[in-house]
């Protein structure tokens, strides 16, 4: 039988722009793709192909006739790097279920579930879901995760030596700058397994044969670290953000509060954690613009736009 072709989606193949590992990766990953069908025995299961910021997932079957996803993620993420490892840890409870994985190539076969995710959720219904997620995840963190606070810590430093007149107010500049300061250097800011980018659609729903003793949904894509679950609000802040629009402070503090309280967490610490990302945040978009001399796009300044109206509102 003809093998199925590999072409890469365009919202992947655009990630050439980042640079040149990007490119030497895009050029290997079809063959790599091929490789791996072959090795583990898979059938394409139809021609779609999925992709994420920086992986390509394509449905198949495995030799004894089961349901699964092929997914292979770009060799320079290092926040996926314990992609396995965590997945491994979970067993899926409350997450996917690994079936096998090559962290050396960053291949992983992964259970099969349904493409319907959390964005179809009113989104406080998909807030309580998620909190109630956080528990199954957020285990004793594995020795071999990087830890939050090492990412953060270099944010923060390249956040500082920003100059005063760059596009975010100065005061939420410097609250950033001192409430990450004091978190990073807190014990409790680590310990614990965090996934990193836990939103609406990194959620899907189980198959049928799985949600009876599993729960109807379950978490994809970790960014596994060693962190600390307040960690974990601000994505579910500012996806969907458009939903919001003329409600956008009650809207935002909604979801917090409804995430604070169904997961049980602490207010003030998980406040202080969204106040530092969203600020990060911003400054990445400064950053990029930085990097290669030109000013803010119209989609960048929306974006720190986005950040700094999540900042004022969680603190109203």
């Amino acid at each position: 039988m003809a093998r199925m072709t590999i072409v890469l989606p365009e919202g992947l193949d655009e990630q050439r722009e980042l640079g040149p590992d990007w490119g030497v990766w895009l050029d290997a990953l079809p063959r790599l793709f091929h490789e791996l069908l072959d090795e583990w025995e898979l059938t394409r299961d139809g021609d779609d192909l999925w992709h994420g910021f920086c992986s390509l997932v394509a449905p198949v079957v495995t030799p004894t006739g089961e349901a699964a996803v092929l997914k292979v993620s770009f060799q320079g993420d290092d926040e996926s790097v314990h992609e396995a490892l965590a997945l491994q840890h979970w067993q899926g409870n409350g997450t996917v279920r690994m079936m096998r994985a090559d962290p050396h190539r960053r291949a992983l076969l992964l259970e099969r579930l349904d493409r319907r995710d959390l964005t179809g959720v009113w989104d406080l219904e998909a807030c309580e879901i998620v909190a109630g997620l956080y528990p199954k995840i957020h285990l004793a963190a594995l020795p071999q995760l990087a830890t939050i606070t090492s990412y953060v810590e270099a944010w923060l430093d390249a956040l500082e030596a920003q100059p005063r007149d760059i596009p975010i107010p100065h005061r939420y500049r410097e609250q950033a700058l001192s409430l990450g300061r004091d978190l990073v250097t807190d014990p409790a800011s680590i310990g614990r397994i965090i996934h990193g980018d836990l939103h609406y659609e990194n959620v899907l729903a189980a198959p049928p044969d799985a949600a009876a003793e599993r729960g109807e949904w379950l978490v994809i894509d970790p960014k596994p670290m060693s962190g600390d679950p307040h960690y974990e609000l601000a994505p579910m802040l500012w996806n969907r953000y458009d939903e919001l629009s003329g409600d956008i402070r009650d809207g935002l503090r909604r979801r917090f509060h409804t995430l604070v309280d169904h997961a049980g967490l602490d207010e003030e610490r998980a406040r202080d954690w969204v106040v530092v990302r969203m600020v990060i945040n911003a400054n990445w978009s400064v950053e990029d613009a930085q990097r290669v001399g030109r000013g803010l796009r119209p989609d960048e300044q929306a974006w720190i736009t986005r950040c700094v109206a999540i900042t004022k509102a969680v603190q109203d």
